[in-house]
C-alpha cells in the first residue's frame, strides 16, 4: 500500500481505471463517498463532460436574483484574496446550484489552463465536474478541501480547492465560497480563512435580512461579543424569535431557540426589562433557562425597530423594510426595485464599483445619485455622459491636463472630472459608448486608482465609481466594441432597473413625479389606472413629460381619467383621438418636425430612445437627416 498522499491518489486513479471502483482505504471518507457518487452517475475519470456554462442573460438573472448575498460575498472575496499570501489564487462565489456568480483572481492564475473552466457562468456541481471543492461542499453542506488527485476527473488534478457553504438565516444553503490554487501554492490556513469569510457573509446576510428587527448579539465572554463566534438572535418588537445564526444555536444548545418561540422561552430576563436596560447601557447580562450567563448587546438593530419595540408597537418585521423612499426621492415601493436600491446602498458604503443597466428613462442617474447619498461621501457627485464627450478630448476631460500640454489647452490646465470627483462619486453614463482606446485607460486607472493628467504628475484619488448603460454590453463585447475585462471591473455590483411597465409601484412613481411638478395637483385612482395601462417606451422620463403637460391644462386640482383621454399635443393644441399611444405618436411626429427631422434631437427632447422614434414614425435609419450629418 502506498504511504504518501500523492502515491495513494495515483493508486486510486489507476485502480479506478482498471476496475471501475476504488477501495475505501485509499481515500478520506468524504472524498471516497464523493467518488462513489460520481461512479453511480456513470462519470468517467478520463473523459469529463464539456464545461457547462449558462448564457450571459441567465448569468445576469442569477446575479440579480442573488444580489443581496452577492454584494456581501464580493466584499469578503476581495479581503480573502488579500489575506491569502502568494500567487496563483482564485476566489469564487457560487449559487446553491453551483453557478459561479463572481471570481476574484490574480493574473498568474488567469494565465493557467484551469482558469478557462472557472469563469462567471460556469457550473461546478458534482454531477458535472466530479469531486471538487465547490460542488462537494454544496452537496455535503460543510467545508471541505479537495487537493490534487482527490478530484475525480484527472483534468483537475493540478488544483487544490477549499470551499465552505454559506447559509441564510433560515438555515438553507445560500451559496458556496471557494478558494482555488495550483497545488504548489496551498496554505494550511486557507480552510480557516475561507470558513471565516463564509461566516462573515452569513452574519452580514443575517443583519441585512433582519435590519428592520431587533438584533441581539451575545456570547459567554464579553471580549468575543463583536467577533464571528458571537450568537445573533433576531426578534420582533414583541420578543418573538424570528431567526438565529449558527453560533447562537451552539451557544443555546438544548434550548428552544427557534423561529416562533419567545425571548422568555430562552432567557430568564423579561424582554421588556431587557429592552429598558439596553437603552441605558451598551452591554448587559443575560441568563438562559439552564443557568448559563452571557454578555449581550442590542446595538446592531435599526433605530425604527428599537422605537417600535420600546413603544410596544406590533408590526410585521419578518422582512427588510423595502417600501421606503430613498433619501434622494428614488421611489422604491416595488419590492424588486427596493431590493436593487438596497444593494446599491450596501455597495456604495463599501466603495464597490456599481454598474446600472436599464432602458432609457428608467432612472439610472437617479439611482446613481441615491448611491452617492447612501455612501455618505463628502465629495461631489460628478456626472459624465460618455456619449457626449468628443472622442479626441475624452482623456483630457476625464483625467485633466497641465498648462500648455497640447494646442488649445486651457490656460492653467484642468484638474479633470476624476479629480473633481475625488472624495465623492463619478457617474459614467452611457459607458457602452466609450471608445475602446479610452477603455484601456480607464482599466489602467481601476488597477491603482491613479490619475495621470496629460503633461502632469500622477495622483491617487478616492472615488466611488458608478456606471450606467442601456446598451447590450455582451453584444458589444462580442463585436469587439467593449472590453470584457473592463466590464468585470465595473460590475462588482450590477443592477438592472426594470422598465416602468414592469414595475408594481406605477402609482407611487406617478404621484411622486406629479408632486415634484405641481404639488397642488393630484391623480385620481382611475387616472393612475389609465396611465398604467400604457407601454411607456420612454419610461419614467416620458411619464414625467406627460404629467408636466397635464398640469398645464386648467381644471380641478384632481386630474381624472377624462383629462388623460383629452390630452393634446403641445404644438397644434388639438385633441388627439384614440389612446395615449396615439398621443405619443403625434407628439413624436410634432417634435420630429420641430427639430428639422432630427431623430437624435427628438429622442433627447422627449426623453425616449431613438429606436422608439424610428418605430413611431415608421422610419428606416438610413433615411434620417441626423444620421447623414451626425
Amino acid at each position: 500500500m502506498a504511504d504518501s498522499a500523492p502515491e495513494r491518489m495515483e493508486s486510486a486513479h489507476l485502480i479506478l481505471e482498471r476496475r471501475g471502483t476504488v477501495p475505501a482505504g485509499l481515500l478520506a471518507p468524504d472524498i471516497y463517498d464523493s467518488w462513489m457518487r460520481c461512479i453511480a452517475l456513470g462519470l468517467n475519470t478520463q473523459r469529463p463532460p464539456p464545461i457547462h456554462r449558462v448564457s450571459a442573460s441567465t448569468l445576469r438573472q442569477e446575479q440579480q436574483r442573488h444580489a443581496l448575498i452577492r454584494g456581501l460575498a464580493l466584499a469578503e472575496m476581495h479581503t480573502l484574496h488579500q489575506q491569502i499570501a502568494g500567487s496563483n489564487y482564485m476566489i469564487a462565489f457560487a449559487t446553491p446550484g453551483g453557478t459561479l456568480l463572481d471570481i476574484v483572481s490574480d493574473q498568474s492564475f488567469d494565465d493557467t489552463a484551469d482558469a478557462a473552466a472557472i469563469r462567471p457562468g460556469c457550473v461546478w456541481t458534482e454531477d458535472l465536474c466530479g469531486t471538487n471543492g465547490l460542488g462537494t461542499a454544496a452537496f455535503l453542506k460543510r467545508p471541505i478541501t479537495v487537493e490534487g488527485g482527490e478530484h475525480f476527473f484527472s483534468r483537475y488534478r493540478s488544483l487544490t480547492c477549499t470551499a465552505s457553504p454559506v447559509f441564510g438565516p433560515d438555515g438553507k444553503l445560500a451559496g458556496v465560497l471557494d478558494a482555488s490554487s495550483d497545488c504548489l501554492s496551498r496554505q494550511t490556513h486557507t480552510q480557516a480563512l475561507v470558513a471565516m469569510a463564509a461566516t462573515q457573509i452569513e452574519n452580514g446576510l443575517f443583519r441585512e435580512q433582519h435590519r428592520a428587527d431587533v438584533i441581539i448579539a451575545f456570547h459567554n465572554r464579553g471580549e468575543y461579543l463583536h467577533t464571528l463566534s458571537a450568537g445573533l438572535l433576531a426578534v420582533d418588537p414583541a420578543g418573538r424569535v424570528l431567526a438565529v445564526n449558527r453560533a447562537a444555536n451552539m451557544l443555546l444548545l438544548g434550548l428552544p431557540a427557534m423561529p416562533g418561540r419567545n425571548f422568555s422561552d430562552i432567557f430568564r430576563t423579561r424582554f421588556d426589562d431587557f429592552l429598558d436596560d439596553g437603552r441605558r447601557q451598551e452591554r448587559q447580562r443575560l441568563q438562559d433557562e439552564v443557568g448559563s450567563s452571557f454578555v449581550a448587546t442590542i446595538g446592531h438593530s435599526r433605530p425604527v425597530a428599537m422605537a417600535q419595540a420600546a413603544g410596544k408597537l406590533r408590526v410585521a418585521t419578518n422582512a427588510p423594510d423595502l417600501k421606503r423612499a430613498a433619501p434622494t426621492g428614488f421611489v422604491s415601493a416595488d419590492r424588486g426595485v427596493a431590493a436593487l436600491v438596497h444593494q446599491a446602498e450596501l455597495a456604495a458604503l463599501r466603495k464597490m464599483p456599481i454598474l446600472i443597466r436599464g432602458e432609457t428613462g428608467t432612472g439610472k442617474e437617479q439611482l446613481a445619485r441615491y448611491a452617492h447619498a447612501a455612501s455618505r461621501r463628502p465629495g461631489a457627485f460628478v456626472p459624465v455622459n460618455c456619449a457626449a464627450l468628443p472622442e479626441t478630448l475624452i482623456e483630457a476631460e476625464l483625467f485633466g491636463y497641465a498648462d500648455g500640454s497640447f494646442t488649445g489647452a486651457r490656460k492653467g490646465g484642468s484638474a479633470g472630472l476624476f479629480r473633481e470627483a475625488d472624495g465623492g462619486t463619478l457617474f459614467l453614463d452611457e459607458i457602452g459608448d466609450m471608445p475602446v482606446t479610452l477603455q484601456a485607460v480607464l482599466l489602467r486607472f481601476l488597477d491603482d486608482w491613479t490619475v495621470r493628467p496629460i503633461g502632469g504628475t500622477k495622483r491617487v484619488i478616492d472615488i466611488l465609481l458608478v456606471s450606467a448603460t442601456n446598451a447590450n454590453l455582451d453584444e458589444s463585447i462580442a463585436r469587439g466594441r467593449f472590453r470584457s475585462d473592463l466590464l468585470f471591473r465595473l460590475n462588482t455590483l450590477e443592477v438592472t432597473l426594470p422598465p416602468l411597465r414592469d414595475r408594481a409601484d406605477f402609482g407611487a412613481v406617478a404621484r411622486h413625479l406629479l408632486a415634484l411638478i405641481d404639488p397642488n395637483r393630484q391623480l385620481s385612482d382611475r387616472a393612475v389606472a389609465r396611465l398604467a395601462a400604457f407601454d411607456w417606451p420612454g419610461n419614467i422620463r416620458e411619464l414625467r413629460n406627460v404629467l408636466s403637460r397635464l398640469t398645464l391644462d386648467l381644471g380641478d386640482d384632481m386630474i381624472d381619467e377624462d383629462a388623460i383621454e383629452a390630452i393634446s399635443t403641445m404644438p397644434c393644441r388639438q385633441r388627439v383621438a384614440g389612446t395615449l399611444h396615439d398621443f405619443q405618436r403625434a407628439r413624436i411626429a410634432a417634435t420630429y418636425s420641430e427639430t428639422g427631422d432630427n431623430v437624435s434631437e427628438t429622442a433627447r427632447r422627449l426623453g425616449i430612445s431613438r429606436n422608439t422614434v424610428y418605430r413611431a414614425l415608421g422610419l428606416g435609419k438610413a433615411a434620417t437627416k441626423d444620421d447623414l450629418h451626425s
